[in-house]
């Protein structure tokens, strides 16, 4: 597979992920603002923004604000539409390899948000984000070959949904009391269900940082996604024909040792804690991202002609 087109999707999964979580953090967040009336709308938005990597929009204090930068600002991949309009994009770039019912559903989904009346109401648009999301995943599902294309795409999902989980767990942790409670974020990740069955009706903050963080089962806590990433660099190191090593292998080092962090930590030190080792998981995945990129997709060396 040419690089180009590996990169593609992988940016695919990761733009996809990042449009579907960062459309539940706002949400969550702004649920909380409408159910909660005392809660102070500046010290919440200012929370999110920071979570979100905006710590220098010190300017951002209302929802309408953080609405503006995280859900409708294209011009950015870190918000929602923009997100949308990246992975679009990279599909493009990718028609040789991504089936028609792919590029299908994300360039409907796209046009679809980019409509002018999606403003109207954020909670809807919001919600159906997330449904097309779904969608596009399971069309992936059903109508690609599990080869190398289906782990880059499932590689850079994995990757984003770690770091995601991550930022919507430092969010909540960042905004101390004046932030949703640990079981409106389970529930937000359609976990809350899942996560009553495991814990057998024993409902407290700690289980529930405990669950979304460490559970194994169910495929959106933070635990599944780093064990998801390190089964894709496998099957990827596999298909390549080479034992990776050196940078190759820096990756899977790093992903490796952030779930064994999170895996063999006291779970009373983690849940006290809990925001720095957050913000390990969004620096490990940072650091996994670009050895990815230098193990995978290398850039050419550009040729330059010189009088001899």
């Amino acid at each position: 597979m040419l690089s180009r087109i590996a990169e593609s999707l992988y940016w695919i999964g990761r733009y996809v992920e990042r449009a579907e979580d960062t459309s539940r953090i706002l949400d969550v967040h702004l649920n909380l603002l409408v159910e909660d009336p005392w809660a102070p709308e500046d010290v919440v938005c200012a929370s999110l923004m920071s979570a979100m990597g905006h710590e220098g929009d010190t300017l951002v204090d209302t929802s309408a604000g953080v609405l503006e930068h995280l859900a409708w600002e294209r011009s950015t991949p870190g918000s929602v539409l923009g997100a949308l309009a990246a992975a679009r994009e990279n599909a493009r770039r990718s028609r040789e390899v991504v089936s028609t019912e792919l590029w299908e559903s994300i360039n409907v989904t796209f046009l679809e948000a980019s409509r002018p009346g999606r403003r109207a109401d954020p909670h809807e648009f919001l919600h159906w984000v997330r449904e097309r999301v779904a969608a596009f995943n399971g069309v992936a599902d059903a109508t690609l070959s599990r080869d190398e294309a289906w782990n880059f795409l499932l590689l850079g999902r994995s990757v984003e949904r770690a770091d995601m989980t991550a930022r919507l767990v430092a969010a909540r942790a960042l905004a101390g009391d004046a932030g949703p409670s640990w079981v409106t974020l389970l529930q937000s990740c359609g976990a809350y269900q899942a996560f009553l069955r495991s814990a057998k009706g024993a409902v407290d903050d700690r289980r529930s940082v405990e669950f979304l963080l460490l559970d194994p089962l169910f495929p959106r806590t933070l635990m599944s996604a780093l064990v998801m990433a390190e089964n894709c660099l496998d099957e990827l190191a596999v298909q390549h024909g080479v034992a990776e090593r050196g940078r190759g292998s820096e990756a899977h080092r790093v992903l490796g040792m952030i779930r064994s962090e999170l895996e063999f930590a006291p779970t009373a030190e983690l849940f006290d804690d809990v925001y720095h080792v957050m913000e390990r998981v969004q620096s490990a995945c940072s650091v996994a991202s670009d050895a990815v990129a230098r193990r995978y997709f290398p850039r050419g060396v550009v040729t330059a002609w010189k009088a001899s």
